[in-house]
């Protein structure tokens, strides 16, 4: 029983560290468009996106304008967010570049630093945010990619989780103006 047991618990483990390996951003290095986020987020940007629950039923959807700008190697993407039950939300990010295909990003409910790779037309950003939820605040981990379909059109997919658990996703297609 308790071989069973201890087996078992191997099994999980390894699940659960096999779950936590994700797509290496290398895999869309060749993709085309190039992604050059200092060309893209510069600029006004509209959105439209929806938050779906671990089940996949869409819980809120919104609508974002994005107003991004870049000043040498840093660039403040201004989001103003509205919400499908009216409520409204603003978010501030301030993205560095660090070198080459690669950014870290702050913002006032992001904990510690977004960190980013652009490999081809992907962006892979990983970040912990500081997500309130029913008068508590979460801290919740977010694997967010971007990818570049053409000139003004990027499509953007963010799974998050809480101690591997997946919570959720969010969907967003932005269009340059």
């Amino acid at each position: 029983m308790l071989r069973t047991l201890s087996a078992s618990l191997f099994a999980l483990v390894l699940a659960l560290l096999a779950g936590c390996a994700g797509v290496d951003p290398a895999a869309y290095r060749s993709e085309a468009p190039p992604l050059v986020l200092e060309r893209y987020f510069d600029g006004t940007i509209d959105g439209w996106g929806m938050f779906q629950d671990r089940s996949g039923q869409v819980k809120r959807r919104f609508v974002v304008t994005i107003n991004a700008r870049w000043n040498g190697d840093t660039g403040t993407l201004d989001e103003d967010f509205v919400w499908s039950d009216g409520e409204r939300q603003k978010r501030v990010w301030t993205l560095r570049r660090v070198a080459p295909g690669r950014y870290v990003g702050t913002a006032a409910d992001i904990v510690g630093e977004a960190v980013g790779v652009v490999e081809g037309n992907a962006l892979n950003w990983r970040y912990t945010m500081a997500l309130p939820v029913d008068g508590r605040v979460f801290h919740v981990d977010f694997d967010d990619w971007m990818f570049l379909v053409d000139d003004r059109v990027m499509l953007n997919r963010a799974a998050m989780s809480k101690f591997g658990v997946r919570l959720g996703e969010v969907t967003l297609s932005m269009a340059r103006r």
